[in-house]
């Protein structure tokens, strides 16, 4: 019983109560530009954001079936997954922890379908705000453009968890923010990589700070 209300009730119910949390929310967009920018990409391209900022932006790019999320092999991993597919994403199964480079050769095979991929920037882990060198591994290999995303929400809770994870309260006004896009060149260098990492990270952080203050 359990099991069956773990699986197939909670997600159901979560993603009835995110969606009508969510359709009270106004949103302001920081950078429509760089919206517009991937949205009319034709090729592939990585979405990333902080693991602390997914609550909205989960909500926002619904109904995207081209976008496929990385989710964790784990039982809460099981019970994400369900609800991803409900939000209309596509899901691949794995982390950076467990069964890494099977999850890194489901990503490259999607991007090289010219499909596209979410990925959290500071992993399921952290530590917090510090970003992996995945995202920017990713673009190296198959040339897709990494593109910072965050958002940002005048009243909000923010968790004591160790993501700082953040809840807009219902009737809040949230503010999104994108960032252009970061490339590598392909067999970079461990420098170069370490490079866009960094600048991958002062990218999530400055945008987030605008947000934050927007």
């Amino acid at each position: 019983m359990k099991k069956i209300l773990f699986n197939y009730v909670v997600p159901y119910f979560l993603f009835g109560l995110i969606y009508l949390w969510c359709l009270t929310l106004r949103s302001k967009n920081l950078n429509e530009e760089e919206e517009k920018h991937f949205k009319n990409l034709t090729g592939p391209y990585i979405l990333t954001l902080w693991h602390g900022r997914i609550f909205y932006l989960f909500y926002y790019l619904r109904r995207h079936p081209d976008y496929f999320l990385l989710i964790s092999p784990s039982e809460d991993g099981d019970l994400l997954a369900r609800l991803a597919r409900l939000m209309g994403y596509s899901v691949i199964r794995g982390s950076t922890y467990k069964k890494a480079i099977s999850a890194s050769r489901s990503l490259i095979k999607v991007l090289r379908k010219n499909q596209r991929i979410i990925i959290i920037a500071d992993g399921s882990r952290g530590p917090r705000c510090v970003a992996q060198t995945g995202s920017v591994q990713l673009a190296g290999i198959t040339g897709a453009p990494v593109f910072p995303m965050t958002f940002g929400a005048k009243n909000k809770v923010v968790l004591n968890s160790w993501d700082r994870f953040v809840i807009p309260l219902p009737f809040t006004r949230c503010t999104l923010n994108f960032s252009s896009p970061i490339s590598l060149p392909p067999k970079s260098s461990d420098q170069k990589i370490e490079e866009k990492r960094i600048e991958l990270e002062n990218a999530l952080n400055g945008i987030n700070k605008a947000s934050d203050e927007g």
